[in-house]
């Protein structure tokens, strides 16, 4: 117990201890998988061909699996997650780290550039 100069009691330990979830909560609500929101930060999908798709893929690589195929006009919300790697190559040449929400599914994985362009999240 801390003993103030007014002489009214108060316990450090507990203030201590609100400060210390306070914080805890704090980083929970950090940690947590970031949602599709509104403004910058999507993309769309271009340069399909009708009837084609655009696959989602595990790695940055035309030979790494696919995850999914996205249908032009139909996929969803496609978050840009980081910028679209290697930077000292051409865009049509990079790949571009995703996350897309497509109604209760949500996919991370990498799409080729030259297949997608910037858009307003909806």
């Amino acid at each position: 117990m801390v003993v103030n100069r007014m002489g009214s009691q108060k316990n450090a330990g507990v203030a201590v201890g609100h400060c210390l979830l306070a914080f805890i909560a704090a980083l929970i609500a950090l940690a947590r998988p970031a949602l599709a929101t509104t403004g910058p930060g999507c993309l769309v999908v271009v340069n399909v061909e009708a009837g084609d798709v655009l696959n989602l893929r595990a790695k940055p690589s035309a030979n790494s699996n696919i995850l999914s195929t996205l249908v032009p006009h139909r996929h969803g919300v496609i978050h840009l997650d980081a910028k679209c790697t290697p930077q000292n190559l051409p865009w049509s040449s990079r790949w571009c780290p995703v996350t897309v929400y497509d109604g209760s599914k949500i996919s991370k994985g990498w799409v080729k550039a030259r297949f997608v362009r910037d858009s307003e999240c909806p």
